[in-house]
């Protein structure tokens, strides 16, 4: 604005306004003015606010997406019986057929984001393996339950568990039965989150 003049500039858009320093100075005594006469009244607007919106109720949606997330998942594998008798008694080649099982389901379940493209790696708080030996089958039964807490299910790491565990099962005993079926891994339970709490078979979520 020094190098075209004031009417320049103004006409080329470089500024809008060109205020004297004797007014400008004028102008700003007058907003600290106001400032300090209305500054008092405007901080207790603004803890009247505060307390107000203090006073109601959380909105139950913001409540669930920073709540524990649950899921349990469940699958299963079927198996020869004389595959079954070997994992029962404690004579597979490989060892501890359900405690190595078990290791690899919660490792799995702590690491889906490494496997699934596009899980994002979650902070878990609890995994818990279950595997039960089913005579009826025959085979072995295995769940998988996940907790966290903060804006995302953990469905898909209770499935990873569950997948994973059972792989491990046929792995320790393929020498000896290659076609063993795993069957039926699903989520079973949810909780958390807007939909709440979710069993299977009923209402969906």
């Amino acid at each position: 604005a020094e190098s075209f003049g004031a009417d320049e500039a103004r006409r080329l858009g470089l500024v809008h306004e060109v205020v004297p320093a004797a007014e400008l100075a004028g102008r700003g005594r007058s907003f600290c003015d106001g400032l300090l006469k209305n500054g008092p009244a405007a901080m207790a607007a603004a803890k009247k606010l505060v307390a107000e919106v203090a006073r109601r109720p959380l909105d139950a949606a913001l409540i669930d997406e920073t709540a524990a997330r649950i899921a349990r998942a469940a699958g299963r594998i079927r198996m020869r019986p004389e595959t079954y008798a070997l994992i029962a008694e404690g004579r597979a080649g490989k060892g501890d057929v359900i405690g190595i099982a078990r290791v690899a389901a919660i490792q799995a379940a702590k690491r889906t984001g490494e496997l699934i493209p596009l899980c994002h790696p979650l902070a878990l708080t609890r995994v818990a393996a279950e595997f039960a030996l089913d005579p009826d089958l025959p085979g072995v039964r295995c769940a998988v339950t996940v907790e966290t807490v903060g804006r995302t299910g953990v469905e898909m790491e209770a499935l990873t568990g569950v997948s994973v565990g059972l792989l491990t099962v046929y792995d320790m005993c393929k020498a000896v039965d290659r076609g063993m079926t795993i069957e039926e891994v699903r989520v079973v339970e949810k909780q958390g989150g807007k939909s709440g709490r979710w069993l299977a078979g009923g209402p969906p979520a």
